[in-house]
């Protein structure tokens, strides 16, 4: 149980910094992170740290692509998650 949310603290914190850099680039006119990267680490857990990077920063927010594959995500996770905790967990 460590090691996992050792693993979801850094892939949030790596998902915040990843945003904040992308923003930062976007300001000055310099070659962008891809919006596939950008939601690979959101696939892999950085779901919090890619949300709240999106608030601070405001960045992405107003991408309706980006933000229906963000939410297609975190529903994804959620539902993953409540199988997994009612299903195998619970028995």
């Amino acid at each position: 149980m460590f090691v996992f949310i050792l693993y979801l603290l850094v892939i949030n914190t790596l998902s915040f910094i990843q945003i904040g850099y992308d923003k930062n680039l976007a300001k000055k006119n310099k070659s962008r992170i891809s919006e596939k990267a950008l939601l690979s680490f959101v696939f892999l857990g950085g779901t919090i740290g890619s949300g709240l990077a999106m608030l601070i920063f405001r960045h992405k927010t107003s991408k309706k692509s980006y933000l229906l594959k963000f939410w297609l995500i975190v529903l994804m996770q959620l539902l993953l998650t409540y199988f997994v905790y009612n299903y195998l967990l619970s028995k």
